[in-house]
């Protein structure tokens, strides 16, 4: 093992890409994918650097005399299981403002669906502070959630513009020309940022 694979193993082991490595370093991650390929070699003060990021000596990095430490990271929680709680909270959140409105057409069910809302996205953010993997996990929730958490506004605005009360879906009393309009308005803007996140948000490795 060279010190190309010690230092794409000590990345891999702390769970971080290889942009985030070189923005810890302070190069470019086209640096350390050279790095990671044996195309060049860190100077001194990025060995040092790099040393005291993956908590190994520079002996280790340069002549690999030393075993490989235990992986800081261990026991960190996974930033997708947030993910994953977040996106329960807001699909609970929209079912049940629905709910409501269809049973007793009152706007507190919007309210009641954008407090649950703003618990699931609580729950993420929280994940993303504490969690491993929280670039590969924010990306997973925008490219669902950005379905379950556009529908009640984009509906909001419809149905008080067309005159009628807040409601957490287009409910238009017989308007169908301005529903569909509605429904149409949702699907192109959340195709349209699923594809923008899509190319935005990387996953965790490269």
């Amino acid at each position: 093992m060279n010190i190309a694979d010690r230092i794409q193993q000590l990345r891999k082991a702390k769970g971080i890409s290889q942009e985030e490595l070189a923005d810890r370093v302070g190069v470019s991650r086209q640096a350390v994918s050279k790095w990671e390929s044996e195309q060049s070699v860190p100077d001194l003060n990025k060995i040092i650097l790099l040393s005291d990021y993956f908590g190994v000596t520079t002996d280790y990095l340069l002549k690999g005399i030393e075993p490989l430490p235990e992986q800081p990271m261990k026991g960190k929680p996974d930033a997708h299981i947030f993910t994953a709680v977040g996106t329960a909270f807001n699909f609970i959140g929209l079912v049940t403002a629905v709910g409501i409105w269809l049973t007793y057409y009152t706007e507190l069910s919007v309210m009641v669906g954008f407090i649950l809302m703003a618990m699931g996205c609580a729950v993420f953010a929280i994940g993303q502070f504490l969690g491993e993997n929280a670039r590969s996990a924010a990306r997973w929730f925008w490219l669902i959630n950005v379905w379950l958490l556009a529908l009640m506004p984009i509906s909001c605005v419809f149905n008080v513009l067309s005159g009628w009360y807040l409601a957490p879906i287009p409910d238009l009393r017989g308007y169908f020309e301005v529903d569909a309009l509605c429904w149409l308005c949702y699907g192109v803007l959340c195709v349209i940022a699923d594809r923008w996140l899509w190319k935005k948000l990387p996953t965790e490795e490269k």
